[in-house]
């Protein structure tokens, strides 16, 4: 196996409130075939040998699915590989001797916990806000009970792979998560099931978003070029069509009670 020697320049920071900076390490005899979070694990065993801290990052899965390992990899979210996440990215992506940066998310509604770890809760709470269909308990329905058009159950897929990662956040110049907003809006509108609380949902996931301090969407379009998963852009128009069309509804049910209590 080809072996290779790698430059790192990671980002160290011991807590929220500690300033953080760049420490940089080599290895030599990295195999091009490890993944680049394996490549840190020889990392971090290297300094545990040596008796220092390692380096704290994020990984569960590894296998492209569940979006923890948030990395900016010189100056990339989760690398220079389009359509994969870090734990996806591997050493033969690299030149030999190459200086590699690594980085956590950079946003005000992500702020570091230690090293490369950010605290990404505010993506949760957009979704406790109203990303999900709210059903009574009991025996589950059968499948097809409810039939959904091909088209619309194809967008709704592409919508739902989205797996939170916040590489859009980290990839927008404003901080922006109107894509991943505008996913999970448009991921439940397209169904029948999301149906019942659309109007509220846009409106208390979009309010949400902008009380988590996140950006303002201006169209840039890096959010989508830095998808792991490739959820397109075209669905944050769909998220301001369903915010404006239950923002004006909700207006109308406004002026009708106004309007009623006046007479």
């Amino acid at each position: 196996m080809k072996k290779m020697r790698v430059r790192l320049k990671i980002w160290r920071q011991e807590s929220p409130q500690v300033k953080g900076h760049f420490e940089e390490y080599s290895l030599n005899d990295i195999l091009t075939d490890m993944s680049f979070l394996e490549m840190l694990d020889v990392l971090n065993e290297t300094l545990t040998k040596e008796g220092k801290r390692p380096v704290e990052f994020e990984s569960d899965c590894r296998e492209g699915i569940c979006g923890t390992c948030s990395l900016m990899v010189s100056g990339q979210a989760h690398g220079p590989v389009l359509g994969a996440t870090t734990c996806q990215l591997y050493m033969r992506t690299f030149d030999d001797n190459e200086l590699i940066s690594i980085e956590p998310w950079r946003a005000k509604a992500f702020p570091v916990i230690r090293d490369l770890v950010t605290d990404r809760r505010a993506l949760d709470r957009i979704i406790a806000a109203g990303g999900y269909v709210s059903v009574k308990a009991g025996p589950h329905a059968d499948a097809n009970a409810m039939l959904v058009p091909k088209d619309l159950s194809d967008r709704a897929m592409d919508a739902a792979a989205c797996i939170g990662c916040g590489a859009c956040v980290a990839a927008c110049p404003n901080a922006s998560a109107s894509l991943f907003t505008s996913a999970k809006i448009t991921q439940l509108a397209l169904l029948p099931q999301g149906q019942p609380e659309r109007k509220r949902r846009a409106i208390n996931m979009v309010a949400q978003m902008d009380k988590e301090l996140f950006g303002s969407c201006s169209n840039l379009g890096e959010c989508e070029a830095a998808c792991p998963k490739r959820i397109s852009i075209q669905n944050i128009a769909i998220m301001k069509q369903e915010y404006m069309k239950a923002a004006l509804a909700a207006d109308f049910r406004a002026g009708m009670g106004s309007a009623d209590g006046g007479a």
